[in-house]
């Protein structure tokens, strides 16, 4: 998300960064940029307009002109109102009633609704340590049911069983009781989905809301769909009482319009973000870590969050152990570090947290694909177990029959090659010389020379 965006307003950053002292006309350009980089990037016309000019009034007074460092300054400025319209702080779900509090999912048809119960209640599990059962009350779609069925059983929380012949009220009033039953501490209900001009649905919604009286009433809305997004979920906090808002698909919007609009527009906190097709992908909303992410400053604290959620614990310690102990580091740890680094979304999931991205040339982040990382793990795989144990067996003729196993080139191997053998010689030094080491061999790594692992 907010490729198009970081790339044009970190060029207009950089210009000014340098800059030993700053003028109104130099600024008035600077922010004309900064105006035309948001629209394009599908911003809200009102928000862009109150955007640039709550930026002005702070960039022409005393805190800009009259700093040491009048580019760090106006930087800082353009960051804190990126924060202010996306709502300034975090907003947490308030699950602090008696049980079970119930979270009511509003939203389009193909928002990514059900799928969104599936990651909440995933999270919710995971993170805030609560009993979760999930209930659907779409009684429209005929594999709606069905499909939120099987994704609490991949989440592994609690599926409360519906049928189309019943009545939405009717069946979120038994989940309810059964909940308490279960001693139960959030129940998330997933309604059909509903377009703002269908007024019996929307008549609908509003009573099964004044019925069931959730704690949250979140509304789920395509990131695609732009400035559009906004509008839409405008509509739906007119009719509902909405608490929130989740914004899907952001892995696949580069422009990032909506989550600049939705707050401004709606008044409503964007609670979460979808950042991948997966179980897990769905991330707390923090306005301040991604507005660094807009002026390409990175989010290292998301970084280091995913990290200590997904890393396996135990197989770093053995790794560790390992290292320590003197023992070699062999392709089986390598697949190990691989297949750790595909679980945090790979090498393009990784790299949208780090600061300076934007500022690498277009070839180089063409190369990231995705595709880079299970290549990679596909070769070793197409190893023997000894070849893995023992990679100085890996002559000629055993690459030639890996390549072709894999189905990618000898060149490809020995790529993966050159890599693990600067990787192994990393953990070497790190056995040897502690931290020093370690930094002593990244060092080499990155000043090493052969471009991007796979294209």
């Amino acid at each position: 998300m907010f490729e198009s965006l970081t790339q044009r307003l970190s060029g207009t950053i950089e210009r000014l960064r340098g800059r030993g002292r700053l003028s109104e006309d130099n600024i008035r350009e600077s922010l004309r940029e900064v105006r035309i980089a948001l629209l394009e990037a599908d911003v809200a016309l009102p928000v862009v307009q109150a955007l640039i000019e709550r930026i002005k009034v702070r960039a022409v007074g005393q805190e800009v002109l009259k700093s040491l460092t009048p580019g760090q300054a106006l930087i800082k400025v353009v960051r804190d109102e990126l924060t202010t319209v996306m709502g300034a702080q975090t907003s947490e779900l308030n699950l602090n009633v008696p049980s079970p509090a119930v979270i009511l999912m509003a939203g389009l048809q193909g928002a990514g609704k059900t799928t969104t119960v599936g990651k909440l209640a995933k999270h919710l599990k995971e993170r805030r340590k609560k009993k979760v059962m999930v209930v659907s009350a779409d009684v429209y779609r005929p594999a709606a049911i069905e499909q939120l069925q099987t994704l609490a059983k991949q989440v592994d929380v609690i599926f409360f069983p519906s049928d189309l012949t019943q009545e939405p009220e009717a069946i979120v009033r038994a989940a309810i009781a059964d909940a308490r039953k279960s001693f139960v501490d959030v129940l998330i209900v997933d309604t059909a989905g509903r377009t703002s001009i269908d007024e019996a649905m929307m008549a609908e919604i509003k009573a099964l809301h004044g019925a069931v009286d959730p704690v949250e009433t979140l509304f789920v809305v395509d990131s695609m769909t732009g400035q559009d997004a906004a509008v839409t979920a405008k509509h739906f906090s007119d009719a509902l009482p909405l608490t929130g808002v989740v914004l899907t698909k952001t892995d696949g919007d580069a422009r990032g319009g909506a989550a600049l609009s939705v707050r401004y527009i709606t008044g409503r906190p964007i609670k979460f973000i979808g950042v991948s097709e997966k179980p897990d992908g769905l991330d707390v909303f923090h306005p301040d870590r991604i507005a660094s992410r807009i002026l390409d400053m990175g989010d290292v604290l998301s970084l280091v969050e995913q990290v200590e959620q997904q890393v396996d614990k135990d197989k770093a310690q053995k790794l560790a152990e390992k290292v320590a102990k003197g023992k070699k580091f062999d392709l089986n740890d390598m697949r190990d570090q691989l297949e750790q680094m595909q679980n945090m979304g790979g090498l393009s999931g990784l790299m949208d947290k780090l600061p300076g991205v934007g500022k690498l040339p277009d070839e180089v982040k063409n190369q990231i694909t995705g595709k880079e990382v299970p290549r990679m793990i596909a070769i070793i795989n197409s190893m023997t177990k000894k070849e893995r144990r023992n990679p100085a067996l890996l002559n000629g003729s055993r690459r030639a029959r890996i390549a072709r196993g894999s189905g990618m080139t000898p060149a490809d191997v020995n790529k993966l090659m050159k890599q693990y053998q600067q990787m192994e010689k990393m953990m070497s030094k790190l056995s040897s010389g502690g931290m020093k080491g370690l930094m002593r061999g990244m060092k080499g790594m990155m000043g090493g020379r052969g471009g991007m692992p796979f294209r």
